[in-house]
């Protein structure tokens, strides 16, 4: 409250202000409704017009919203080389995720906002992929103030609170999407989040053209859980027991048991665009990771070294094939530099 208040004191009657600091008044206001008795639709009016402004909140300018970077070419092509180049052993969630947003950020009008789901163990790169996606729009990636990221555990604790989380949720989105039409939500651990939380902000992420003025077709909602971990992996073993290569298992493979097992989550509505599959990585994946861990501490990649350790702080499943990596490339770099000392 006390940045709030410091705002509002700058705001006085023949002051001049930054156009930084108008859009953190404005989102903070929204934000603090349920707190404060600010007068959210009087609110309307001023965040429209400055969203017509098209200012530049760093350089203070007129700019057509240049901090967002869009390839002049069509968006796409930095991701799909991220991917490429990160993004170990998920030629499905690679491809759906390069589809879903190259389709999304070059239609100038898209019906809906864009939602996807990611789903697979902790340590199959679902963090990662989001990153990524951020990365190529916004300048300052996950520090860009657009992009706002919630945990589940952290955020919304107490179901005792759905009400009041879901409220505080609600004003901070519309607030955001006012002044950022492409405003990108990120839930982690998302299923661990309560169920009545996700119902309050299904309206923004439907088929709605606009809700109280707002429209919410450009923004971006990404959730990422370890649900349907247990049947993706199942899928993966199945497949590979037939004598399937790894790169023949395709979206629809899995999507179907995916998506109903997500009913649990999103329940009856089809707000959902894509459910993400993450594939359980294998030892190979695990090598790369540590050959990227190693460049990272700078030090020079070593393939041997890579498959030396690959073998001794990783648990593989089954036993007798040591196929699947049970915990992925997620304790890898802790586990790397210990090794290395």
């Amino acid at each position: 409250m006390e940045t709030l208040w410091s705002l509002l004191r700058r705001c006085s009657p023949g002051s001049v202000v930054t156009a930084l600091s108008v859009m953190r008044l404005l989102g903070m206001m929204s934000a603090a409704h349920t707190v404060v008795p600010l007068g959210l639709l009087h609110m309307r009016r001023l965040q429209r017009w400055f969203s017509r402004l098209r200012i530049d909140p760093v350089a203070g300018q007129l700019s057509g919203w240049e901090w967002i970077t869009l390839d002049g070419k069509g968006y796409g092509n930095g991701l799909k080389d991220d991917l490429g180049r990160n993004l170990f052993g998920q030629h499905i969630a690679s491809d759906v995720i390069l589809n879903a947003m190259t389709g999304f950020m070059n239609n100038d009008n898209p019906k809906k906002s864009l939602v996807l789901s990611f789903h697979g163990r902790s340590g199959t790169g679902k963090s990662l992929a989001s990153q990524l996606i951020v990365k190529n729009i916004f300048k300052k990636g996950m520090d860009s103030r657009f992009v706002h990221f919630f945990d589940s555990i952290l955020n919304f604790p107490h179901a005792s609170q759905n009400e009041t989380y879901k409220s505080q949720l609600q004003h901070w989105i519309r607030g955001n999407v006012t002044n950022c039409a492409h405003s990108m939500f990120i839930f982690d651990e998302m299923d661990k989040m309560h169920p009545g939380i996700i119902d309050g902000i299904k309206p923004f992420m439907d088929y709605n053209y606009k809700l109280d003025g707002v429209s919410y077709q450009k923004a971006i909602f990404i959730f990422l859980g370890n649900g349907g971990g247990e049947i993706i992996r199942e899928s993966t073993l199945v497949s590979w027991k037939a004598g399937k290569k790894r790169e023949e298992l395709k979206l629809e493979d899995v999507e179907t048991a995916l998506s109903s097992f997500a009913f649990d989550y999103y329940g009856e509505s089809n707000v959902v665009d894509f459910f993400i599959p993450f594939l359980p990585l294998e030892r190979q994946h695990i090598v790369q990771c540590i050959m990227v861990e190693m460049v990272a501490m700078g030090l020079q990649p070593d393939h041997n070294k890579a498959c030396e350790m690959a073998d001794k702080i990783v648990v593989y499943i089954p036993d007798d094939e040591r196929r699947i990596s049970v915990s992925g490339c997620k304790r890898v770099a802790s586990r790397v530099r210990h090794f290395m000392q």
